[in-house]
């Protein structure tokens, strides 16, 4: 039997996620309860990223350890999963001592097995703060674009990746000294001996998406180097080695194997540890990973390395559905400039379920997406409110009202194309989910209800009914299937309101039960009808002060 293995990219906690990295983790929920609504076998999992330079650069800024400032947003992340329908199987964190113990036992079998080596090499040190400056504990000039402000680890203005040696007059981030070079010992992943089981598992991985592809190949081309698997940084988790001790695992190269550690993890939450091995030594196994094209090699390459170094036979990424980026109005957002959406102040203009459904339309699959306030504005109040809930409660309204909450008697014969094109609409959403095409199910449902207004517009059976209800019985029997159609088809992407609509067609059962068929005719009740969605202020001023106001009280509360 297949088992899938969803998982999304981890959010690195510094800061609150925004709409780019969270689309990620919606994405995993996404597609995961598409599955479980079709019977599959699943677990999804993610977790807070929460070591390395950033979030121990920022909480020695504020005054605080780093432990400290990772568990008040690790606190602030889950909150937002559950404001936003995100029900992972389990959502964990890099500083769990399951996952720091696989960790550090994986990298001791990658030694045993000879893929670790140590070397010496050369590395800013400030003698001021008495320790080395790796990734972010550095700033300097941009040697590319010279940007005054760039970091060690990437320049935020033209978003070439650096190392902090390039700098040009480099500056400790915490003290603003001058540093000098020292040298430093650091173990490294010998990636290039596993080059050829890289590149064979690429060439036969025809599932992944162009980008991922590309790149990974061309990666290939170039040749892989090794890759450092320590750093000089406090907070993380201790690197195991002999010879290591004051060194850390590098943040980059523990995050991947947290996919493998949450399934451990959440096996021993089920007292059935055993379940780790039947999901990831599998060979039925599917494990996919959501994460965006900044993320690629570590996933496409790194990733299935380390697993195969392993000689544990555990199953390698079986899709990377990696998306473009999204833009805010044609920048790419950045927390210092103030550019960009973060997921708390989002809740002020529109509740979860609603930007589920807006990040699933606008996912970048195929080239980057832009995000305005007046593309949000037409998405949620033309296509939710206009034309999916308008046909939902139209629908439901008139034959609540016409059958005195009735559902009527359906047996008997309906329009055959209108019911034929349920059924194409339902294998064109199964088939765009099943290609990782979420955006494409998602405008897949406003397709079918657009129909279904269209098929009520025509029919009119509001006025068949003033003369004869039973020609009007039909009619709202067709259009009743394409609400429940929708219903399921609403599921993944809107699990709550998805619920609710449930309720209201009279149905007591639980939606996963059904898979993508509709259910079965017979008496039933409906609830009550009333609206699903709701509408936003139509002025995009007006949505972007809403979502300012909520940023400047978070900053006058410190």
């Amino acid at each position: 039997m297949v088992r899938w293995i969803v998982c999304s990219a981890w959010p690195y906690i510094n800061s609150v996620p925004h709409l780019g990295t969270f689309m990620h983790l919606v994405s995993a929920d996404v597609y995961a309860r598409y599955l479980k609504l079709k019977g599959e076998d699943v677990v999804s999992v993610s977790g807070s990223d929460e070591h390395g330079t950033p979030i121990e650069v920022e909480a020695i800024k504020k005054g605080l350890d780093a432990k400290e400032l990772s568990d008040k947003n690790h606190r602030l992340v889950t909150e937002l999963l559950e404001r936003y329908s995100i029900e992972l199987d389990n959502y964990t964190r890099t500083e769990s001592d399951v996952h720091k113990k696989f960790v550090q036992q994986f990298y001791m079998k990658l030694l045993k097995n000879g893929y670790i080596f140590d070397d010496i090499m050369q590395m800013l040190y400030c003698g001021r703060c008495k320790r080395f400056l790796p990734d972010r504990f550095v700033v300097g000039t941009c040697p590319y674009c010279g940007y005054p402000n760039a970091r060690g680890d990437q320049c935020e203005n033209c978003g070439r990746l650096l190392e902090p040696t390039q700098l040009i007059d480099p500056r400790c981030a915490i003290c603003g000294s001058t540093p000098e070079m020292r040298t430093t010992r650091h173990w490294f992943f010998d990636l290039p001996r596993l080059e050829a089981e890289v590149a064979e598992y690429l060439q036969n991985n025809t599932r992944l998406p162009d980008n991922a592809r590309k790149m990974s190949l061309n990666m290939l081309k170039e040749g892989l180097r090794s890759r450092a698997v320590t750093r000089d940084n406090r907070w993380g988790i201790p690197a195991p080695f002999p010879g290591a001790e004051g060194k850390t695992i590098y943040v980059w190269m523990e995050a991947v194997l947290g996919y493998l550690s949450a399934v451990l993890e959440w096996a021993e939450r089920k007292g059935d540890p055993s379940l780790f091995e039947r999901f990831w030594k599998s060979p039925e196994t599917r494990a996919v990973c959501f994460i965006g094209k900044d993320n690629i090699p570590f996933h496409t390459i790194i990733f299935p390395a380390l697993l195969l170094a392993s000689h544990e036979g555990f199953a390698l990424p079986w899709q990377v559905s990696s998306t473009e980026y999204i833009m805010m109005e044609g920048r790419p957002f950045s927390k210092s400039r103030g550019v960009g959406v973060w997921m708390d102040h989002a809740l002020d203009v529109a509740d979860g379920e609603t930007w589920r459904f807006a990040l699933m339309y606008l996912r970048p699959e195929t080239r980057d997406a832009n995000f305005t306030w007046n593309e949000l504005i037409r998405i949620v109040n033309r296509e939710l409110n206009d034309n999916l809930g308008n046909f939902i409660h139209r629908t439901l309204t008139l034959i609540f009202r016409l059958f005195n909450g009735q559902v009527p008697d359906c047996d008997g014969t309906l329009d055959e194309n209108a019911v034929s094109e349920i059924g194409r609409s339902i294998e064109s959403y199964s088939r765009s989910m099943d290609s990782y095409r979420l955006r494409d199910a998602t405008r897949t449902i406003l397709d079918l209800s657009r129909k279904g207004n269209e098929y009520l517009s025509r029919t009119q059976p509001w006025e068949k009914a003033k003369e004869n209800l039973e020609d009007a019985r039909y009619d709202l029997c067709v259009v009743l299937k394409i609400v429940e159609a929708l219903a399921l088809l609403i599921y993944p992407v809107m699990p709550g309101k998805a619920m609710s609509l449930w309720r209201m067609l009279g149905h007591d059962t639980e939606m996963v039960s059904h898979g993508l068929s509709l259910p079965k005719g017979g008496k039933r009740t409906l609830g009550r009808p009333r609206p699903l969605f709701n509408k936003i202020p139509e002025d995009p001023e007006e949505l972007a002060r809403i979502y300012k106001e909520g940023e400047m009280k978070d900053q006058q509360r410190g």
